[in-house]
């Protein structure tokens, strides 16, 4: 039985990046990343928030108790990280911002106001969700 994140993956693969649903009008990404322990390969849907030349994401998990695995393995990883966003795999720097960073409330706040859904997953948790930049590079 396919897990949630891969219907989502299968959806956006199969129609050029584009979910629609619940997630009709906002931006999805598919970021790539590599476990810092396992070195498995992992693939997470995101929705990315815009952010002047980038994106901001967000290690909700939907209002879990803990920062999903993919903050930690962004966060291990060197250089930059292959990102699906439409029908292109690009490129992309990060930098994860963990909450009480000097530019934390300002890219949360980015989030928060492009996912709706973020006012819910705070009434879950009493966790502060830790968010990432992404830059695509050219």
């Amino acid at each position: 039985m396919a897990s949630w994140n891969d219907t989502v993956i299968e959806t956006f693969s199969a129609n050029d990046g584009v979910v629609g649903g619940h997630w009709e009008g906002k931006t999805l990404i598919l970021l790539h990343g590599v476990g810092r322990r396992s070195g498995k390969e992992y693939v997470n849907p995101l929705v990315a928030a815009p952010d002047g030349d980038g994106y901001v994401i967000c290690g909700s998990l939907g209002g879990a108790p803990t920062d999903p695995q993919w903050v930690a393995n962004l966060e291990a990883a060197s250089g930059p990280v292959p990102i699906e966003l439409g029908t292109d795999t690009l490129k992309a720097d990060h930098t994860v911002v963990r909450p009480g960073d000097a530019e934390w409330e300002r890219l949360y706040g980015i989030w928060r106001e492009y996912w709706p859904d973020a006012a819910e997953y705070e009434k879950k948790t009493d966790r502060k969700f830790p968010v990432a930049r992404l830059r695509v590079r050219d």
